[in-house]
C-alpha cells in the first residue's frame, strides 16, 4: 500500500485541475538542449543523407525514441528505408543565351543556378527554344491557363515565382497575397515537365520565393535525392533559377521590362510569349543509388491503437558544402535541430504519464525534407497507420528560441479545424493565434506536414515568432528576418548555449495539450475545411 501511495503522490504534480495533465510539469528544457546540441554538433557532420551524418543521426534518434518507451513500428524496426537515387551536377563551362543573335554568357552557380534532376550523366542542351509562360501555371480550378496555344515539347520555359494574387493586391486572384501550391517552385517545375519542356527556369524575386538567391544557389551545387521510382516521375532535363539581374539582361535585349511582364502576366488571359532566344547548357551528373532512412517511433493506443497522431520533425540537412566564413558545415541547429527536440520531448512527456492515450502517438523523422519533402512523402505512401486512420499532422521547423512569444503562427490556418484546438490552448496563455504573415512565401507547402494534406489528414505547423513577449513585434520581426537572411541554410545555423528556449518550451505544451486531446478516447476529431 504504500508503494502504490508513493506512486501515486509522484505523479500528482504532473497532473493539473480536471485530471488533465499538467503539461509544464512534463516538458524539460535541458531535454532539448541536450538533443540540440547533440544533433547539430559538427560530429554528425551537417546530417546529409548518404552520409555518416546519417547513420549517426537516425542511430541517435532511434536511441532516444528507445528510451522515451516508445516501440519500433517497421516490423521491429525504427527505420523505415526509403530507396532514393542522388543526382550531383556540375555545369560543364558557362550557360549559354542567344538573344536576338547576341550571345549572353551566365555563369553558374552565381548568376544562374542550374541542374539536371535526370539519372544520366551527360545532359546537353543545345540552343532549346525559350518561351515566357508568365507565371507556369495551368489551374482549371482558377480558369486559368499560362500554357495556352504552346507546343513545349523540347523547348525552355521561363516563369516567375509565385501567384499572380500576389502582386495585384487582388484577394479574388487565387488566394490573394498567401501562395497557393501553384505557386511554389515544385509545382512550376511538375508542370514544366507534364508539358514536355526540357527545361525550366525560374526568376528569382526575393519576396516571391521567400528567400534570397543563396537559396537556389546553394541547393544547384549540393546533390538532390529522389524517391527511386525507376524514372516513373517525368523530368525537365534541366531544371533551375535565373538571378533578376541575369533575367533583366535577357529579356531586356528583346525589349521587355520584368516588372512590366509581371504585371501582365498577372491578368487573366496572358498568353505565353515565344522569344528570339535560346538557351545552351552541358551538364555532367554523377548518380548514386541508395537507401536512405525515415526513423520513426510508436507508443501504441490502449483502446484503439489503429488510430494515429503523427509528430513530425525532419532529420536531414546539407552536410559539408561550400565555406562560409571559414565555417564549411552546415549543422542545422534551428533547421532543424530544435524542432527534432520539440517532437521527442512531446514524446518525453507521453511516457511520464505512466498510461497510455487510448489512441496511438507517432513521432516521425523524415530523411530527405530539405530536398523537397521527399522522406515524407514516401511515408504517406507507405505509412504506419493508414493515411485514414491518420487523425492529424502536427509538424514543425525552424523553432528559433527567442524566448516567450505572444502569438502563434498559424502555418496552415483556415485549413482544418484543428485551429479550434490552438484557439483554445492559445487563449489558456493569454496568447493568441496569427495567420502566417508571410504566407506569400508557402511554408505550408515546404515542410513535411504538406504530404500529409494532400492525402486529406488535417495538418498544422504552429509555433511563437512574431510577436516577443519581452521585445515586442518589432524586435520578434527584426530577429526573424536576421535568422532567414544570415542563418537559414547557411553554416551559420549553430547551437547557442544563450538561447532562451522559455518560448519553445511553452509552444510544446501547447502541442503536448493537442495532441492529448486528439489522442482520447472521446477526443476531438479535426477534419479538412473546403
Amino acid at each position: 500500500m504504500k508503494k502504490i501511495i508513493a506512486i501515486l503522490a509522484a505523479a500528482l504534480p504532473l497532473f493539473g485541475c480536471g485530471g488533465r495533465p499538467d503539461a509544464a510539469a512534463l516538458i524539460s528544457i535541458d531535454e532539448m538542449k541536450r538533443v540540440t546540441k547533440t544533433l547539430s554538433s559538427d560530429e554528425f557532420m551537417g546530417r546529409m543523407p548518404f552520409t555518416i551524418g546519417e547513420t549517426l543521426s537516425i542511430n541517435y534518434l532511434a536511441q532516444e525514441l528507445q528510451s522515451i518507451g516508445f516501440e519500433p513500428p517497421f516490423s521491429g524496426s525504427y527505420f523505415q528505408a526509403v530507396p532514393m537515387v542522388k543526382v550531383a551536377s556540375q555545369v560543364q563551362g558557362a550557360a549559354v543565351f542567344n538573344v536576338a543573335g547576341e550571345k549572353i554568357v551566365l555563369e553558374a552557380p552565381d548568376e544562374i543556378a542550374v541542374n539536371s534532376p535526370q539519372t544520366a550523366e551527360e545532359i546537353k542542351l543545345e540552343k532549346s527554344a525559350i518561351v515566357f509562360a508568365g507565371f507556369g501555371i495551368d489551374a482549371p480550378d482558377y480558369g486559368w491557363n499560362d500554357f495556352e496555344g504552346i507546343d513545349l515539347k523540347g523547348k525552355t520555359v521561363v516563369v516567375l515565382i509565385n501567384d499572380p494574387g500576389l502582386y495585384t493586391g487582388d484577394s479574388a486572384l487565387f488566394r490573394g497575397r498567401e501562395m497557393t501550391y501553384y505557386g511554389r517552385w515544385t509545382y512550376k517545375y511538375e508542370e514544366a515537365a507534364r508539358k514536355g519542356a526540357s527545361a525550366i527556369l525560374i526568376i528569382h524575386e526575393p519576396m516571391g520565393a521567400g528567400y534570397e538567391f543563396n537559396v537556389p544557389r546553394s541547393s544547384s551545387i549540393s546533390p538532390r535525392l529522389f524517391i527511386d521510382d525507376e524514372g516513373k516521375t517525368q523530368r525537365c532535363m534541366a531544371t533551375g533559377w535565373l538571378t533578376a539581374r541575369s533575367a533583366e539582361k535577357i529579356f531586356g535585349k528583346l525589349g521587355y521590362n520584368i516588372d512590366s511582364l509581371r504585371a501582365r502576366a498577372a491578368v487573366k488571359g496572358f498568353k505565353p510569349i515565344e522569344l528570339n532566344a535560346t538557351f545552351s547548357v552541358n551538364i555532367k551528373n554523377t548518380i548514386k543509388r541508395e537507401i536512405s532512412t525515415n526513423v520513426a517511433g510508436i507508443l501504441r493506443g490502449s483502446e484503439t491503437p489503429d488510430e494515429a497522431v503523427v509528430i513530425t520533425a525532419h532529420w536531414d540537412h546539407f552536410g559539408v558544402g561550400e565555406p562560409q566564413n571559414g565555417d564549411s558545415i552546415y549543422n542545422g541547429a534551428v533547421d532543424n535541430g530544435t524542432t527534432m527536440a520539440w517532437a521527442l520531448e512531446i514524446g518525453r512527456a507521453f511516457s511520464k504519464l505512466g498510461k497510455r492515450q487510448e489512441k496511438s502517438i507517432i513521432l516521425l523523422f523524415p530523411t530527405a525534407e530539405e530536398q523537397g519533402l521527399t522522406g515524407s512523402e514516401y511515408y504517406t505512401e507507405h505509412p504506419i497507420v493508414p493515411m485514414n486512420k491518420t487523425i492529424a499532422c502536427l509538424n514543425n521547423d525552424m523553432m528559433v528560441p527567442r524566448g516567450r512569444m505572444m502569438d502563434i503562427t498559424m502555418i496552415g490556418y483556415g485549413y482544418s479545424t484543428l485551429d479550434s484546438l490552438y484557439e483554445v490552448a492559445a487563449a489558456k496563455r493569454g496568447r493568441y493565434l496569427l495567420p502566417d504573415p508571410n504566407s506569400h512565401t508557402g511554408l505550408f507547402f515546404r515542410s513535411d506536414h504538406f504530404p500529409f494534406f494532400r492525402k486529406g489528414v488535417p495538418s498544422i505547423w504552429a509555433y511563437g515568432c512574431y510577436d516577443s513577449r519581452e521585445h515586442g513585434k518589432q524586435w520578434a520581426l527584426d530577429t526573424w528576418n536576421e535568422f532567414i537572411k544570415n542563418v537559414y541554410h547557411r553554416p551559420a545555423d549553430n547551437y547557442n548555449p544563450n538561447w532562451d528556449w522559455s518560448g519553445i518550451a511553452e509552444d510544446t505544451e501547447i502541442a503536448f495539450e493537442i495532441v492529448y486531446e486528439l489522442t482520447s478516447g472521446k477526443g476531438f476529431k479535426p477534419v479538412l475545411k473546403k
